[in-house]
């Protein structure tokens, strides 16, 4: 049966007899929370029922208007209530049994419900009446064929198919707290804790003060790699009982665990990239039995070593990272710059592909596949970081170092053949331009993301500052950040 609109239940289940020696104050407070009622003002209604149940304790029909209230707002525990003293007082109000009894079967009580159903055909009802609880009383044998088959499924450990029975029987029984938890009980052991997590969540609102619920909520959040959700589910299964040994030796170790992790992301935050790294370190030793800690723990120590430059200790966590978890769009980005950082551009497109098969709509891979692209075509052309053979982290000073060394060996006065001495004045003007873009932060910033500042073609308007004659660099001395050139070279 679909039940009807409570605002308009009391309309098609009237009570049999109005006679209710309602005094003059009780009968308005009846008639005013009828009104509201029908507006949809539950609370204000709730109220005048509340006045005239205190008016007349015995008065049966308050008593069934103020369960039609409940009903309304949802709290089907206090309409049952209501509706047991009701037929406590009127034992013939067939319409209040009936629907006591549609309640009690929503809770799975399935003896009780039958038992109204039962004294309803008993009581001289309607033929609505007599056809619904006759209807019902079906659907109640039906449910408890299907229950058996259904816990005995589960006692045997056939958990699929016990699924199956269980979502048939809570279609009914929707209010069986009971019910719902072994469901989750199934859906856990066949691999799906988001739905368990669903069914013991209805638990907890089914039935009182359920701290194993709760519990069970805490550890499947756990073990799916959740720590705050973990932590916010415990402390309510504490809230209930502070002293329950299970859920207060889950919290500590929650806890503990939640503050590292916090803790480490505010290092990482703050750009302290070797200390965020120890303190995941401490995150696997805390929690070693739980494999998704471990992958986490190492993703976001691939993504340190990544934004600290250390470009090889990064390709080998991240790709420890990938080998637990292959679709980690994360490392698979975190590898792809280790990979920039060593030149190796091929690898690198790779990983930002493969990442954006996973996460096709990221900003961030796009743009890293683009400059990945550029480099690899730009690695083509000219490296000024090989030119000068200085990793991509090379700092100012390592570059102004070996850009000295370079300059100083193929200074074109150290050679005395025509050939040679034309071999060197290129070079020496190839080591002199990348030394240049190499110390400026911005040009090589745009070197950096793939764009030659001095190659012509990219430059609008004039050609490349840099492709000029050997003559042009006379006067421009190597050793020096300034001043006149102090060499005097001969060409004869």
């Amino acid at each position: 049966m679909i039940l009807l609109d409570l605002s308009m239940f009391f309309y098609f289940f009237p009570p049999s007899g109005a006679e209710c020696g309602i005094n003059a104050e009780v009968d308005k407070q009846l008639e005013m929370g009828k009104k509201l009622l029908a507006a949809g003002q539950l609370a204000d209604a709730l109220s005048h029922f509340h006045t005239a149940i205190e008016g007349d304790p015995d008065n049966y029909l308050a008593y069934y208007r103020r369960a039609t209230v409940y009903l309304a707002m949802g709290k089907s525990k206090a309409a049952i209530r209501d509706l047991s003293k009701v037929v406590e007082l009127k034992q013939d109000f067939t319409s209040a049994r009936l629907q006591r009894g549609h309640l009690l079967l929503k809770q799975g009580k399935f003896d009780e419900a039958e038992d109204d159903f039962k004294k309803v055909l008993q009581s001289n009802p309607s033929d609505n009446e007599e056809k619904e609880a006759r209807t019902q009383l079906m659907k109640s044998d039906e449910m408890q064929r299907i229950h058996s088959q259904a816990l005995s499924a589960y006692q045997q450990e056939n958990y699929a198919e016990a699924i199956t029975l269980f979502d048939e029987i809570l279609t009914v029984f929707v209010w069986d707290a009971e019910l719902r938890e072994l469901r989750a009980d199934c859906y856990i052991k066949e691999g799906e804790p988001g739905k368990a997590i669903n069914d013991l969540k209805a638990a907890t609102k089914l039935k009182n003060d359920n701290t194993d619920a709760f519990y069970k909520i805490s550890t499947i959040y756990y073990q799916l790699g959740d720590h705050e959700l973990s932590l916010s589910e415990v402390r309510e299964c504490l809230k209930l009982d502070q002293d329950h040994k299970m859920c207060f030796s889950h919290y500590k170790q929650v806890k503990k665990l939640n503050k590292q992790i916090e803790s480490a992301e505010e290092l990482v935050r703050e750009g302290r990239y070797t200390d965020a790294i120890s303190k995941y370190k401490s995150v696997m030793k805390t929690e070693p039995e739980v494999p998704i800690y471990t992958t986490q723990a190492k993703e976001r120590i691939c993504h340190c070593f990544s934004k600290d430059k250390q470009s090889a200790e990064a390709i080998k966590v991240c790709t420890e990272v990938l080998q637990m978890e292959p679709s980690s769009v994360n490392a698979l980005k975190d590898r792809a710059e280790a990979y920039l950082l060593e030149d190796r551009y091929e690898e690198a497109i790779q990983d930002y592909e493969t990442a954006q098969t996973h996460s096709e709509n990221d900003q961030q891979i796009r743009e890293g596949l683009e400059r990945a692209q550029r480099m690899l075509k730009q690695s083509q052309k000219k490296d000024y970081y090989k030119i000068l053979g200085v990793k991509r982290n090379a700092r100012k000073q390592e570059i102004i170092k070996a850009y000295r060394k370079l300059a100083s060996q193929w200074h074109p006065d150290n050679f005395q053949d025509e050939e040679e001495k034309k071999t060197a004045e290129k070079k020496f003007i190839d080591i002199a331009a990348a030394k240049e873009v190499l110390i400026d932060p911005e040009m090589r910033r745009k070197f950096d993301a793939g764009e030659d500042p001095l190659d012509a073609e990219s430059q609008q308007g004039g050609g490349n500052p840099f492709h000029r004659s050997w003559n042009t660099w006379q006067g421009f001395n190597p050793f020096n950040s300034g001043g006149p050139f102090r060499f005097k070279f001969n060409f004869n």
